[in-house]
């Protein structure tokens, strides 16, 4: 390897030093010509061909893919290095800022598809209306719950207390516990000792002092925290105590643990992106953002193509058992699924959902979009296959993932009734606003 690149080099410094003079003649002079008895002088070597050195140059930059990252330099990689250090350093000198050598192949660009399906997946917050990315979700939701603090800190503190707080289990546990604080408060109101929480209790603190939230909501509903002197004890000891104007209104006391008791963690919706389409035959094409898939794009598509090429070897290898979990290892691996549903005029109409979604929303994200939404009608996949709206399926259990064309189709007895009214059947049948935004797919 160190032989070739020494001649290559010794080729490009003999070709870049020009035609060759005798020691005795001057710059003017010509050579005289040569008599016949004397055998012919040797004509230079001719050094590489352009081509030639563009080859060397892609071999090299091969050479250095194929090296592991991980591992040392190598005495290739040395012998690499240095003819790439001195092929520069010559040009430098020589005035030629593009080394001979020195241009390594370009890397191929990966070239993404020239129109999205979809931008991405997206989402709405509950609180602001705001529609955010799937990595400002978290973010923007507390951000939302921190600034409702100022205008009703009772149910941000409980917001807080669900949604912050990922262990469901213990939060369970919290919350219970606060109701029953809260309960020996309402049955027991005579009683000082109930309207008393010791902060530093062993109850307390493994329940609800590790939870984020409940002391907000502790002082949200009326306690105060205050330092109380205990009896045969030195120190005071730090206590809840709920204020006097707080225990005379046992009705707020009993809603507010009912709202703590029934809430849910703030959770960003998906939005659905609901777009209509002019008549395409590109309807079937789906290019979809990696936002779609569990793993990678380019993940998903080297397992297809591993399993495509395996599952013909292994077919007759596998049993029933075998090929189910195979088939729902297949379907877990889609969060999302891009749907269009073909109407009666060729529109497309089209939705994003979870995979795990059932057929009866689509069925209502159908109806929201129709001029009258209360006509019977079917929606078919592919091969006629009818969706029926009743069935309790998951998109990803009827293989609409991670995208799917459908069909819309009027129910019989209304396509019998739209016929004997003279109407066309393929009638635009969606709302004016969602004509009025159609687009070209």
């Amino acid at each position: 390897m160190k032989k070739f690149f020494q001649e290559i080099k010794a080729d490009i410094k003999f070709k870049s030093a020009g035609p060759g003079q005798k020691l005795t003649e001057s710059a003017g002079e010509k050579a005289p010509k040569e008599k016949p008895s004397q055998p012919p002088v040797r004509q230079p070597r001719q050094g590489p061909t352009n081509e030639a050195q563009m080859a060397a140059a892609a071999a090299l930059a091969r050479l250095e893919q194929k090296q592991p990252r991980a591992r040392g330099p190598t005495s290739q990689d040395s012998i690499r290095n240095q003819v790439r250090k001195e092929l520069r350093a010559e040009a430098t000198v020589s005035g030629n800022p593009e080394a001979p050598g020195s241009n390594t192949a370009p890397e191929p660009k990966e070239e993404g598809p020239a129109h999205l399906a979809v931008p991405g997946v997206y989402f709405t917050c509950p609180l602001t209306g705001a529609i955010l990315r799937k990595d400002q979700r978290d973010a923007r939701i507390r951000e939302a719950i921190l600034m409702h603090f100022s205008t009703d800190p009772v149910a941000a503190s409980i917001m807080k207390i669900h949604t912050f707080n990922k262990d469901r289990d213990r939060v369970k546990l919290g919350v219970d516990t606060i109701a029953k604080y809260l309960d020996n408060i309402h049955l027991h109101p005579e009683e000082e000792k109930y309207r008393k929480i010791k902060v530093q209790n062993k109850v307390f603190q493994e329940r609800i002092h590790c939870l984020e939230g409940t002391h907000e909501f502790f002082e949200a509903i009326g306690f105060q925290k205050v330092l109380l002197p205990i009896p045969d004890q030195d120190g005071p000891e730090e206590f809840y105590v709920l204020s006097e104007a707080a225990l005379a209104q046992p009705q707020s006391l009993e809603r507010h643990k009912e709202q703590l008791l029934s809430a849910e963690p703030v959770r960003a919706t998906l939005a659905r992106q609901r777009r209509v389409f002019r008549p395409s035959p590109l309807a079937s094409q789906f290019d979809l953002p990696a936002d779609f898939f569990n793993l990678t794009a380019e993940e998903i598509k080297r397992e297809q193509r591993l399993r495509s090429e395996a599952v013909e070897r292994l077919s007759v290898l596998r049993t029933k058992a075998m090929r189910e979990r195979e088939e729902q290892r297949e379907m877990r691996k889609y969060t999302y699924t891009l749907l269009r549903v073909r109407l009666p005029d060729g529109c497309l109409l089209q939705g994003t959902f979870y995979a795990r979604e059932r057929v009866a929303v689509l069925y209502g994200f159908v109806r929201e979009a129709l001029q009258n939404d209360w006509l019977p009608f079917e929606l078919l996949a592919s091969g006629g296959q009818k969706l029926s709206e009743d069935e309790n399926l998951a998109f990803n259990e009827c293989g609409l993932v991670p995208s799917a064309l459908l069909t819309f189709s009027w129910d019989a007895a209304v396509l019998e009734d739209i016929r004997a009214a003279g109407t066309q059947p393929d009638m635009s049948i969606l709302k004016p606003e969602l004509l009025s935004a159609i687009e070209k797919l």
